[in-house]
């Protein structure tokens, strides 16, 4: 002990002159009082949370609680966003530990309204145009709104996306109806099962017998639906159970490299398709030991398809705008991003009805053509009309969501224990993912556009207000 502190007298002698003085010095940021830092620490938190339950990815998410805290006087914060809580740690210098605060996201029930409200927050927050406090308050009343409109108009909404799913697919004003009103029951009764806190992988299963039951009952020995017909009526129902997933945001994580939220939200999905699975699986199953021989079988579709290009890519284009515009409607989507939501859902399957009808190409890789090209018009007048980017992503999808592919997999097992089976049920995945990337691959070739067109527009009529406050880091004597 001797020796170490003769050597630590000998060094602090030697040391040069000009560090002595900088010995007590205090280094990090100049921020508020610890009471305002709390205030917006808390804040960007709950802002973070609306996004995450909404299924933004987790790097919008991250970029936004950071601009949200820099504006108000916090430049050097961490993000942590793992799929079920959002983690905010402010750095406060040298001398003081470090703030963090944590909030779970256990509500997930999708809001676009309520996004859309919170996002135009968010740009009057980084605009400089309001305190924390009044921030604070406005986003208290965002969230603890109503929805804009009646749950009825939901149900319509949904009906109304089955309905047009059934014109996608092929079908006629018949299949229309049932799929139309197997939907509306559906989402009844789903209501009511949330209220009693049922999973929802037992929802999702309720759900897929019952719309199954209800297609095939309406198609057995054609009493309702030609035999052909039952096996539509089932793929929408198939994609309107399947449509509220977070695709589009698992992927986004996967590739931005949140893996641990992507694993989350893909874990999810898993969950959520199994429960479907089951409940198409026990009505066929049921079906086939009460009735003999089911109709509804997937492989009479071919015919139906065939005739179904002599309806012409605009009425495909159509009846995919009206599925993406229902979609948007039921997820409670104000007016102009419900009307961008349809435009990317004619785009969707548009694209794709041109490339397999015209060009025969593979459904799979028109799907991801078809999905990145809304993905790049999504992102770059997005930022121009002012709407979440994620409305129109989601939206453009659910045309194109592989609800004939699961249900044609699946019956092949249950009914005809044909182990190729598996391997449409994985082309159906397949698909799936080949969508959600496109629209990732779409939003990040936007980016050059967007960034041309904003030093054009700065050109052309100036700068627009400044951005975010971003304290300069100094030194505190």
């Amino acid at each position: 002990m001797g020796i170490t502190q003769r050597a630590r007298g000998v060094l602090r002698r030697r040391e040069p002159a000009e560090t002595v003085g900088t010995r007590n010095a205090v280094y990090g940021p100049a921020l508020p009082d610890e009471s305002t830092v709390h205030l917006v620490m808390d804040l960007g938190l709950r802002i973070g949370e609306v996004q995450m339950a909404s299924g933004a990815g987790a790097s919008d998410v991250t970029a936004t609680i950071i601009g949200v805290v820099s504006a108000y006087g916090l430049p050097h914060c961490e993000v942590d966003v793992i799929y079920t809580s959002i983690t905010v740690s402010c750095y406060r210098g040298t001398e003081s530990v470090p703030i963090t605060s944590l909030r779970v996201v256990r509500n997930r029930s999708i809001d676009y309204t309520r996004l859309d409200d919170v996002e135009k927050l968010v740009r009057r927050i980084t605009a400089g145009e309001m305190s924390a406090a009044e921030a604070y308050s406005e986003l208290d009343q965002i969230t603890s709104a109503p929805h804009p409109f009646p749950r009825w108009v939901a149900t319509l909404a949904w009906a109304g996306m089955a309905a047009s799913l059934s014109v996608l697919l092929g079908g006629g004003p018949r299949l229309a109806i049932v799929a139309a009103v197997a939907t509306a029951l559906v989402d009844r009764i789903g209501r009511v099962l949330n209220k009693r806190a049922l999973p929802f992988f037992f929802q999702q299963a309720v759900g897929g017998a019952i719309a199954t039951t209800i297609a095939l009952l309406c198609s057995y020995r054609e009493s309702f639906l030609p035999a052909e017909s039952g096996a539509l009526a089932v793929a929408a129902s198939i994609i309107v159970l399947l449509s509220g997933m977070t695709v589009v945001g698992s992927m986004q994580d996967a590739i931005t490299g949140y893996n641990v939220t992507a694993a989350g939200r893909i874990a999810e999905i898993a969950l959520m398709s199994a429960g479907l699975i089951a409940g198409v699986v026990l009505a066929l199953y049921t079906g086939s030991q009460l009735f003999g021989q089911l109709a509804g079988d997937p492989r009479l579709v071919g015919g139906a398809q065939i005739e179904s290009k002599a309806l012409m890519i605009p009425v495909q284009t159509l009846a995919g705008a009206s599925t993406s515009a229902c979609f948007a409607l039921a997820s409670y989507a104000p007016p102009r991003p419900l009307v961008v939501a349809g435009l990317g859902g004619a785009v969707a399957a548009g694209v794709s009805a041109t490339f397999t009808t015209l060009l025969s190409l593979d459904p799979v890789l028109a799907g991801a053509v078809a999905t990145t090209v809304v993905g790049v018009i999504g992102g770059v007048i997005a930022r121009r009309l002012e709407i979440p980017a994620l409305v129109i992503a989601v939206s453009g999808v659910a045309p194109l969501l592989p609800g004939l592919a699961t249900y044609r997999g699946l019956y092949e097992v249950v009914v005809f224990g044909d182990p190729n089976g598996m391997s449409t049920l994985m082309l159906a995945a397949a698909t799936g993912l080949a969508l959600g990337a496109g629209v990732v691959l779409g939003e990040y070739l936007a980016q050059p556009v967007r960034t041309r067109l904003g030093r054009l527009e700065r050109k052309l009529v100036g700068p627009r207000l400044s951005g975010p406050l971003r304290p300069t880091r100094r030194r505190l004597e």
